[in-house]
This record gives C-alpha cells, sequence and structure tokens, in this order.
C-alpha cells in the first residue's frame, strides 16, 4: 500500500480522538484522504476535525465503517469492538496506528525518537530546530509542541520527526531513515515481562533504519542497543569521546547553557530556556540528527533557543501568589527523579509538593520501592491511587504501598479532598506539581481556583 493511492480514498480512524490518532487523521485530511472516525465520547478534538471535514461518529457502531477502504485502529480498541468485526466481515483492511504513521511517513525522509524516557521533548525539541532550519519538517509528537499548539502538522519539506513509541514493540513498523535513541530500561510491564524483552525490541527496531542512529553515550541501554545497528552511528553526550559533545554545563531554576562540540571542534553555545540536565542532553541529540542531515549548526542552536516546551512536560499551569503549579507526565521512577531534582531547582528555597498518580497497576506493583525512593525527595507529597488505564486492578497493588516507605507521605485518593490539603500548605516560593500519565493533569486549574480563594480570603 502507498500513500499515493489513498488519495480520494476514505480512512476510518477506530478511537480517533486520542492525541495520536487525532494528528494521524488530521495529517491524513492534509493528503487529500477522506477520513472518518469513531470515539466513545465528544471533545474539542473531534471538533477540530469536523472543521477539517472529517466525518464523525460518538459511539462505536458496526455501521460507521461501511464504505471505508481502510481501518486504522488505536491500542486501546480491542479485538471484540464492533466496527473491527464488522470491517473484517466487510474484508477491509486494518492496520495498527503505528503502521499508519509509517505510511503516512513514507514518502518523506524520516526521523523517528526512541528511548524509555525523553521521546516527546526529543521530538518536540528536533521540530523546532529543525522549523529553525528553515526546512519545515512534518511532525507526529506525543505531546502539545507549545509553538504551534498541536501534535501533528505536515510540512512542505521532505523530513518527518515522528515519536517511536516502544510500548507495544509496534515502533520496528517505521523503518526510519534516522534515529535517535536516548535510553533504555524497563519499562511498559504490561507488555514487557523482562528488561531483556525490551532491550530486544529496541534491538529489532535498530535493524530497520536505514540511514544512521544517534545515541546516548552515557546511557548503557543505549550504547548496548547502538552496538546491535546495521547502519552509521552518531554518539552524545557528557562522555569523553562523544561525536556531539556537551560540556561547562550551567544549569539556573529556568534554563541551562553548555559547551557544544562537534567531533571535537566548538560549534557554539547551547542555551536552552527549560530546566534540567536531562533536556540538556535532549538538546544534544537534536544537534547530532541536525548536524548529520547537514544543517547549519547556528540555525539549529537558535531555533533550541526559542523551545519553550511541550503540554505535559514540566508545563507551567499558573502562577497565583507566588505559588507556582507545574503538571508532568512523569510516570517511571527514572523520570520522576530527574523532574523532581529540575523542580528543586526551579523553586529555589521554597517547597516541593508534589500530588502523584502512578499509572498501571502493573508498573506500580513492578517499581513500587524505585517510585518510593525517587518520590522521596519531595517536600510533601500526596498519592492518589493507581490510574488503571486498560488495566484490570491487580489484588493488593495500591499507591498506599508506596506511601508506606514514605515517611512523610499521605494517601488520599479523593481529588478534592488533595486539592484543598495542598492549596492550604502552600506559601509564596513553593510549588505544586501535579506528576503522572493519568488524569492528574485535571488538578492544575482546581488547585488554582483553590489557591485564589484562599490568598483572596486572606486579604
Amino acid at each position: 500500500m502507498k500513500l499515493s493511492d489513498l488519495k480520494g480514498k476514505r480512512i476510518h480512524f477506530i478511537g480517533i480522538g486520542g492525541s495520536g490518532m487525532s494528528g494521524l487523521a488530521r495529517i491524513a485530511i492534509s493528503h487529500g484522504i477522506n477520513v472518518s472516525g469513531s470515539d466513545a465520547t465528544d471533545s474539542s478534538v473531534l471538533n477540530a476535525l469536523r472543521a477539517l471535514g472529517a466525518n464523525i461518529y460518538i459511539g462505536h457502531e458496526a455501521n460507521n465503517v461501511v464504505g471505508a477502504d481502510l481501518i486504522v485502529f488505536s491500542n486501546a480498541i480491542k479485538n471484540q469492538n464492533s466496527e473491527r468485526i464488522e470491517g473484517q466481515r466487510l474484508g477491509i483492511t486494518e492496520i495498527t496506528r503505528a503502521s499508519a504513521l509509517a505510511l503516512l511517513m513514507s514518502e518523506s525522509t524520516s526521523i523517528a525518537i526512541a528511548g524509555t524516557h525523553g521521546k516527546t521533548t526529543t521530538s518536540s525539541m528536533a521540530t523546532v530546530a529543525l522549523q529553525s532550519a528553515g526546512v519545515d519538517p512534518s511532525f507526529a509528537i506525543g505531546g502539545v509542541l507549545k509553538s504551534s499548539g498541536s501534535n501533528a502538522h505536515r510540512g512542505s519539506g521532505k523530513y518527518f520527526v515522528a515519536e517511536a513509541d516502544e510500548s507495544d514493540g509496534s515502533f520496528v513498523a517505521y523503518h526510519p531513515h534516522a534515529a535517535v535513541i536516548t535510553n533504555v530500561e524497563w519499562d511498559h510491564v504490561d507488555h514487557f515481562v523482562s528488561e531483556a524483552e525490551v532491550f530486544k525490541a529496541f534491538e529489532d527496531f535498530v535493524q530497520t533504519i536505514s540511514g544512521f542512529l544517534v545515541f546516548c553515550a552515557d546511557d548503557d541501554g543505549a550504547k548496548q542497543v547502538a552496538a546491535k545497528a546495521k547502519v552509521k552511528t552518531i554518539s552524545y553526550g557528557k562522555s569523553e569521546g562523544a561525536a556531539l559533545k556537551v560540556d561547562q554545563i550551567n544549569l539556573s531554576a529556568n534554563g541551562s547553557t553548555a559547551r557544544v562540540l562537534w567531533n571535537g571542534a566548538k560549534i557554539g553555545t547551547l542555551e536552552l530556556s527549560v530546566p534540567g540536565e536531562h533536556n540538556v542532553l535532549n538538546a544534544a541529540a537534536v544537534l547530532a540528527i541536525g548536524l548529520e542531515l547537514g544543517l547549519p549548526a547556528s540555525a539549529l542552536l537558535d531555533g533550541l533557543v526559542k523551545f519553550h516546551g511541550a503540554g505535559r512536560r514540566f508545563e507551567l499551569k499558573g502562577n497565583v501568589g507566588g505559588v507556582r503549579v507545574i503538571d508532568d507526565y512523569g510516570h517511571h521512577p527514572t523520570e520522576i527523579a530527574v523532574t523532581l531534582a529540575a523542580a528543586k531547582r526551579y523553586c529555589g528555597g521554597g517547597k516541593v509538593i508534589v500530588i502523584f498518580q502512578p499509572h498501571r497497576y502493573s508498573r506500580t506493583k513492578a517499581f513500587t520501592k524505585e517510585f518510593a525512593q525517587a518520590l522521596s525527595v519531595a517536600d510533601s507529597l500526596w498519592l492518589l491511587e493507581v490510574y488503571a488505564a486498560s488495566e484490570t486492578p491487580i489484588s493488593g497493588v495500591s499507591s498506599s504501598n508506596i506511601a508506606k516507605l514514605i515517611p512523610h507521605a499521605h494517601f488520599e485518593p479523593n481529588f478534592l479532598a488533595v486539592t484543598e490539603a495542598v492549596a492550604a500548605i502552600a506559601s509564596p516560593g513553593d510549588v505544586i506539581m501535579t506528576l503522572g500519565a493519568g488524569d492528574v493533569s485535571a488538578l492544575g486549574p482546581l488547585i488554582l481556583e483553590e489557591l485564589q480563594k484562599r490568598f483572596e480570603s486572606a486579604n
């Protein structure tokens, strides 16, 4: 199947309201493909797709797929879905979201950003840096790019930046020209029963790359996987011998600077407006990609200066009375550790007050002790109950198990109660952080409202 063959045909997206699926639908429409789709509930995302010409159905009904030439389904859609069953009965070809993304990238020079952590931020940085270099890339990423307000777009240039999600191993469908591996460790324990399975998935992925691989020289997992690649490999990081090396790193509350060396020669100074050393490394990966593509270092560095983050990645939701409310997607112990380190630096002498919602029972069970260790650096900590996602609860697994390992932690599954509690103890200079991959992000506006009421009553 070729992308050009689908012009004028109809693709039906089951679960079209999801962030990944809605982005693919927008790109498909830009290619002159007729788009329809269904989702369980209506949303502003679906309204935006309607405005672009998509035919949207609320609820899943067998008749929705009649007349479709291709069906795309998200990971959340089960085999028993009525639309999938009807599509199979009618003989309509169906493909996964990953295969659909591969199809939409197939006529571009694709750049896939992979790794256990940092994919969304690195993909977003790459998009902004390439835009600054004047090549107007297409992109499909896992978070909203603040500069555009979108997570997917069809650019006029030949490059296509895509976040390569390893969670179910389907990223082997992408067959990119270039790829990045930021790091590799065990996660998505609902799919990968061991660390070895995760590494095997990444090793399979690097075999699909046709051009070159950029990998982090500071991460043992990334180095191990890169050693299996059959294409040119380019290292980046703080390590001696890295092709793209960053040193003289200066971390501040709101950003950082670093000297950048390319094959031993200084090419400039990296300046970032997002906090954390991990973001210095993410930017280094982007510079390595761009330089290997032959783009000018000065333009790439200019783009990175202008990068102000992606949605739900250390995202400032508001400031009331000097109390800042930050939302972050971190849901693995490693991500939480680097995020809270950045938060400590960001708030200066204030307290870091954290509300954490674990994502999936399987991950909570596997990493209970690691979560406790990472979260213990928070000055005050509240734990919501586990966000199940698509999982059935596991007997005996609860956020309370994490709370028991941290003396200053509070287990509070009630959203209203936790909102009132954190707003009551916050002082000017403090940071309140909502943390997790579930619906904990919904608390940000409520906390800001509660703070507003508190400070108004005090005056």
